[in-house]
């Protein structure tokens, strides 16, 4: 989209100011997350000996999408004279933030107009050159004291516009501006056309400071919310609200009136090209506890692509609904076929597009905001009808194999995404990945489970609409019963059929030679060999069962599919696929803590602290650059929301099971539990709960094995034991 930052100065004897050029004396930028301002102050004297200080302050406004402002204050230390000001909208930027793509075509914008407004406004309007979208933009540029201007000239060109301000400073006087900017598309509600909305709402405009001060009142509000206080860990403390505050920006209340997903790398680069994968899992936690209707908002991305999904089913011999693994504008797979190795520099297929498991992600994602919410409409108009179609992709993707009497999936790629066929072979996919076929078997027995929540009516009208039948549904929980789930050693839970016959990998040896070996499978690529025969995971993916279920609830699955399931059983696995994961997604170490809390709350804070640092320390190498992660940003702070607490919704309860590490003494939040605030406390050595007064009536809460009734205004409180 064009560029609305342009904002420069010069002398009349210089040129355009560039940080470069100067000397600098002082230079500090700040992210004030509380109110969402970014400051900058610079210090700087020029080739000659002009002295000057420049504060900026910047704001995209959470009280209006569509307002984004800039405060320039300019003082001239040991100097007078004349300078020129120059602000512009720029619509000829080119999408180049990505190295490895820049050889890709980078110009996506086709100018349709510049023009002035008024005697200090300028606009400019463009068109994406393939989904014809449009963007009007107009800013509106002014000086104080107002008596410093002396002339004000038009520049253009195509697809860019900007208005030459002549000023008079004066030695140790600020020259204040202010640049406001009305911003639309052709995709708004509520509009005639962008460019009459940009004119109006410059014309209409506030003052900075005002714009500000509502702003400020927006960002007040949320944190209110979606602050997640701790004790004993300051660093912990900012990094945690830092990502709270990038979730915000970029999932604030703005989206409930848009047709949009989640990108896993936010709205902060153009790595992935803006895809929705399957990182909303992450990020919907956060949001269905403090914002659900946010929440909602982004499940109707999913439920307006069901018809792409169904088509993409059908495409494949499949019933029921296919998601895609990357999703776009219309919802059709956007994976892309070939993946640039930056190491040998060769372009390499890729595969990785066969995550069939996206498709429970979503119905999951349903579930647990029905859970959270109790929003039964949402459940019965809309969420019913995405679980049931893709409980019918899974059934009519598992085939019967008579000598096992089991069903089984063959053709997926795993959550690890390393490996996507085995070694020796041209056939794409693997056998009986172990999350897929268990997330398969959940789908169909959730997909019962939304159905008997529909009321008779409702019921009677989606079985009709979907010519379903209660033999079909009825298979699936055959189906789900049946899956298989391949085995190998003492328990092992296998990544896919197959994984415990290849060879083990030579970690301490590939450390020693490369040191960081996260993206293993670009290494061996270099070096011709193939990450698909060995016993390496990129990230976590048996493990994922981990993370999204509690031990009680995979102690059902199993128990439906006829496996055993010991206490023993998830401390194992999580041993056996630590020594033998990469960690090259940011995701994984959020896995890797969350299914340690209980067993190692030393290591799984190590993973935390590791996690937390994924974009401020930038900890893959360049990857931040390219857009922060979104989905490990929220994935922290859902560990400490959920992780630490043992906070589930599930059956109608709202549970606790509290496990605090050793260097976080306290955690305090407040949840929005079915449409009311709790307010939750833990530390070491207690757990209180207390319901608003306006709980309309009582709630149950559950503490491990035991379930408690509070009513509206009471209190809950629990002793904790060191152990958990």
């Amino acid at each position: 989209w064009p560029n609305w930052l342009p904002l420069s100065f010069r002398h009349a004897d210089g040129d355009w100011f560039d940080l470069g050029d100067v000397e600098v004396l002082e230079f500090r930028q700040a992210l004030d997350v509380r109110c969402g301002t970014l400051r900058r102050t610079v210090r700087f004297r020029d080739g000659r000996g002009r002295e000057s200080a420049l504060e900026v302050r910047r704001i995209v406004s959470m009280a209006d999408c569509h307002q984004a402002a800039i405060e320039w204050t300019l003082t001239a230390e040991n100097w007078s004279g004349p300078i020129e000001i120059r602000t512009a909208l720029d619509g000829t930027v080119r999408n180049e933030g990505v190295a490895r793509y820049r050889a890709l075509n980078g110009w996506h914008l086709e100018p349709l107009a510049t023009g002035c407004i008024g005697e200090d406004g300028i606009e400019l309007s463009v068109r994406t050159n393939q989904s014809r979208l449009t963007m009007a933009q107009a800013a509106r540029t002014r000086v104080f004291p107002a008596e410093a201007e002396r002339e004000r000239r038009t520049v253009e060109a195509p697809g860019w516009i900007a208005q030459i301000i002549a000023c008079e400073c004066r030695k140790q006087q600020p020259l204040r501006v202010e640049k406001s900017v009305a911003v639309y598309t052709s995709r708004d509600r509520a509009i005639s056309e962008p460019v009459i909305e940009s004119r109006s709402t410059i014309a209409r405009d506030s003052s900075f400071a005002e714009l500000l001060e509502r702003h400020s009142i927006a960002w007040a509000h949320l944190w209110d919310r979606c602050d997640i206080g701790l004790g004993g860990n300051d660093n912990a403390q900012f990094v945690l609200r830092l990502h709270v505050f990038h979730l915000l920006q970029t999932t604030s209340m703005s989206t409930i009136d848009l047709d949009v997903g989640v990108p896993s790398r936010g709205l902060h680069g153009e790595a992935y090209r803006g895809h929705i994968f399957w990182d909303e899992m992450f990020i919907f936690p956060l949001l269905n506890l403090r914002i659900p209707e946010v929440t909602r908002a982004l499940l109707m991305y999913r439920y307006r692509r069901l018809p792409e999904a169904r088509w993409a089913a059908r495409a494949e011999g499949y019933r029921g609904a296919m998601y895609p693994w990357q999703s776009g504008s219309n919802g059709r797979e956007e994976s892309q076929v070939l993946h640039l190795n930056p190491r040998s520099g060769r372009w390499v297929p890729d595969n990785t597009y066969r995550q069939r498991h996206v498709n429970a992600t979503i119905a999951y994602n349903v579930w647990q905001y029905y859970e959270a919410t109790g929003d039964a409409e949402f459940l019965s108009f809309y969420g019913a009808e995405m679980i049931v179609e893709i409980a019918r992709f899974w059934a009519s993707i598992a085939h019967h194999n008579p000598q096992r009497d089991r069903y089984e999936i063959h053709g997926v790629v795993g959550p690890d995404e390393f490996h996507t066929k085995y070694p020796g072979t041209e056939e794409l996919g693997l056998k009986n990945n172990a999350y897929t076929n268990i997330m398969a078997s959940w789908v169909l027995h959730c997909a019962g489970a939304a159905l008997d929540r529909l009321g008779r009516d409702r019921r009677r009208e989606l079985f009709e609409e979907l010519a379903l039948s209660d033999e079909e549904t009825a298979s699936w929980e055959e189906i789900g019963r049946k899956l298989f789930v391949p085995f190998h050693g003492e328990g092992i839970i296998s990544q896919f059929e197959g994984f415990g016959d290849l060879e083990e990998f030579d970690w301490d040896g590939y450390r020693r030679k490369h040191g960081d070996i996260q993206r293993l499978d670009r290494i061996l690529e270099a070096e011709g060999d193939t990450v698909n025969r060995y016993q390496a995971s990129k990230q976590a993916d048996v493990l994922m069962l981990f993370f999204l279920f509690s031990s009680a609830e995979l102690a059902e699955v199993f128990e439906r599919m006829g496996y055993p399931w010991t206490p023993e059983t998830i401390p194992k696995n999580v041993q056996y696929y630590l020594h033998r994961t990469s960690h090259g997604s940011t995701l994984s170490r959020v896995v890797h803590s969350w299914v340690l809390a209980r067993s190692d709350r030393e290591r799984s804070w190590g993973f935390f602290e590791r996690a937390l640092a994924s974009d401020v320390a930038d900890i893959q190498g360049g990857t931040t650059a390219e857009g922060i992660h979104l989905g490990a940003m929220a994935g922290t702070v859902d560990l400490v929301q959920r992780g630490y607490t043992g906070l589930e919704t599930r059956d109608d309860v709202l549970w606790f099971n509290p496990c605090l590490p050793e260097p976080l003494r306290e955690v305090h939040l407040r949840i929005r539990y079915r449409g009311h605030w709790v307010d939750v406390e833990v530390t070491q050595e207690r757990l209180r709960v207390r319901f608003d007064e306006t709980w309309p009536r009582t709630a149950r809460v559950g503490f491990r094995h035991e379930i408690h009734t509070v009513a509206a205004g009471e209190t809950l409180e629990i002793a904790l034991s060191p152990e958990c």
